[in-house]
């Protein structure tokens, strides 16, 4: 089948990083038959191939497929959906967020309705408007037979159910059930399944025998659980393992990597294209997430998404299989040193990370970190809070374990340095952003708690310097939009300091624009 279809190069996606509103939303939250509208703005206008149609932690529009064909008939006569273009379903995943089991079911239940209104749109049903899903939070390849046995029995299987004496089955009610099979694209964010990511897949290739696997690789969460240095290190080691694994079985896999604008999330960013894509090589499916979207200039986000298309896969993924256990080793070794700061910034990264304005309406998310992410007795926010908490303190969480760059010995450096080749670059942007005025403003602050002020920023203190004197960068605000920035979370800090919590909250967003991207 992946010699028949075309695999999606860009996937618009419904992250909540953006700072600001899109000009067709006349509200601050995009919900609803916004979310309809802004999925055929993915297609026609920004030039997307696949719109990922989240029913993770969040309502959705049930009747997506009957709306975009209806309301916008003549575009999806000619950008066929299921063929040229694709929506692909994110499902809860029924063995982690309990609360969303039944939203499991529902969602793959959905299905078929979709293939029978395309079906009457189209004329024919050749092709279905929905035929994969990604599974979230995926350990096993056990997560993803589950999928896939569901919708067989429970969706399409229960076409044989006799409901009436003698002999009238489901069938004749509800009509046959299409598609009969669906694909499933797991989608891998903790440390144990990226690090295992070879032998997870190649029992999935035994037990499922696919004509080809996309496969999903998380960048922002792995950064937020583990630190920037330890997330690519990770998505790299994966990579390399699903290359290793093209070569042994001879299949076609193909990756997606999920990534946001700023350099903690993935850098995928207009001025930071051929570094993006020749940082992922290999990749062949790349998130175009709010924050891109909304908080640049349309016609750079045309640009940025024409040349993804263009130009993605960039090349063969590289291979690491030799350097693996050294590159693990220094992952390791910036995780430990990124914990040691969270567990003293945790509540003061709480605290704010409320004050960050919702971009889409959630349902209560119970999460990776609501099972085995507490720091002490806090739970930690999710990646955008979480990064737009320290931006907007101008302490960048990108430097969080940099000191441990000066003890790595001279192996290990250049094992980092193959591995994650654009650190310095990364960092770079990142550094103009990082604010010493703020750390005094802190200081004279009652408002932070003692173990905040005395134990965590000396840690991050130490790290700057590190990227300072190790690595050669120059830290602080250097240009007319960087100085803004810092004014901005400065005002923050003391607003934030005297209580006034809506005037925080407007600093808040106004240095978020200016780096365009909530976090």
């Amino acid at each position: 089948m992946s010699e028949q279809r075309l695999i999606p190069k860009t996937m618009s996606t419904q992250h909540p990083d953006n700072a600001s509103i899109p000009p067709w939303c006349d509200s601050d939250v995009i919900e609803g038959e916004k979310e309809v509208y802004e999925a055929y703005y993915a297609y026609s206008t920004l030039g997307c191939q696949e719109v990922m149609w989240d029913s993770e932690g969040k309502d959705i529009d049930p009747h997506v497929v009957r709306k975009l064909l209806t309301s916008y008939p003549s575009f999806f006569k000619e950008k066929v959906l299921g063929r040229d273009i694709f929506l692909t379903y994110r499902i809860p995943n029924p063995m982690l967020e309990k609360v969303e089991k039944k939203v499991f079911l529902e969602t793959l239940q959905a299905i078929p309705k979709h293939f029978d209104v395309a079906r009457q749109f189209y004329g024919d049903g050749e092709h279905a408007p929905v035929f994969e899903v990604i599974l979230p939070f995926a350990s096993s390849h056990k997560d993803v037979v589950r999928v896939l046995r569901t919708y067989s029995e429970a969706v399409v299987g229960i076409e044989n159910v006799r409901v009436d004496f003698p002999d009238v089955t489901l069938a004749e009610l509800v009509g046959e059930i299409r598609p009969r099979s669906i694909n499933v694209i797991p989608l891998f964010e903790e440390w144990s399944s990226l690090v295992s990511l070879d032998s997870l897949l190649f029992k999935l290739l035994e037990a499922t025998s696919p004509k080809y696997l996309r496969v999903f690789l998380a960048r922002s969460d792995p950064a937020l659980h583990y630190g920037l240095v330890s997330s690519v290190i990770l998505v790299k080691v994966a990579l390399s393992k699903i290359r290793e694994l093209i070569e042994k079985e001879r299949v076609d896999i193909y990756p997606i990597i999920g990534v946001g604008s700023l350099p903690f999330r993935g850098h995928l960013s207009p001025s930071n294209l051929a570094n993006f894509v020749e940082e992922y090589k290999g990749v062949n499916t790349v998130t175009i997430q709010c924050g891109l979207k909304y908080d640049y200039p349309e016609n750079d986000v045309k640009m940025v998404v024409e040349y993804l298309n263009r130009n993605l896969p960039n090349g063969e993924i590289d291979d690491f299989s030799q350097l693996e256990q050294t590159l693990l080793s220094v992952a390791s070794k910036f995780k430990d040193a990124y914990y040691e700061f969270l567990a003293h910034a945790a509540k003061t990264i709480e605290r704010i990370s409320r004050l960050v304005p919702a971009r889409r309406a959630r349902r209560l998310h119970v999460g990776l970190f609501g099972y085995s992410r507490m720091i002490g007795d806090v739970p930690m926010p999710r990646a955008i809070p979480f990064t737009a908490s320290l931006y907007s303190l101008g302490l960048p969480p990108e430097f969080i374990g940099l000191r441990v760059f000066g003890t790595l010995r001279e192996g290990e450096q250049r094992a980092l340095l193959d591995a994650y080749k654009n650190i310095k670059e990364d960092l770079k942007v990142a550094a103009e952003f990082f604010s010493w005025r703020n750390i005094d403003t802190i200081h004279e602050s009652r408002a932070f708690d003692k173990e905040f002020v005395e134990l965590a920023l000396p840690l991050l203190v130490k790290d700057v310097k590190v990227a300072e004197e190790v690595i050669g960068l120059r830290v602080g605000a250097n240009n007319s939009v960087t100085k803004r920035h810092e004014n901005s979370t400065n005002d923050f800090i003391i607003l934030f300091s005297e209580g006034k919590v809506d005037e925080a909250k407007r600093a808040l967003v106004m240095a978020a624009k200016l780096r365009r991207s909530l976090g």
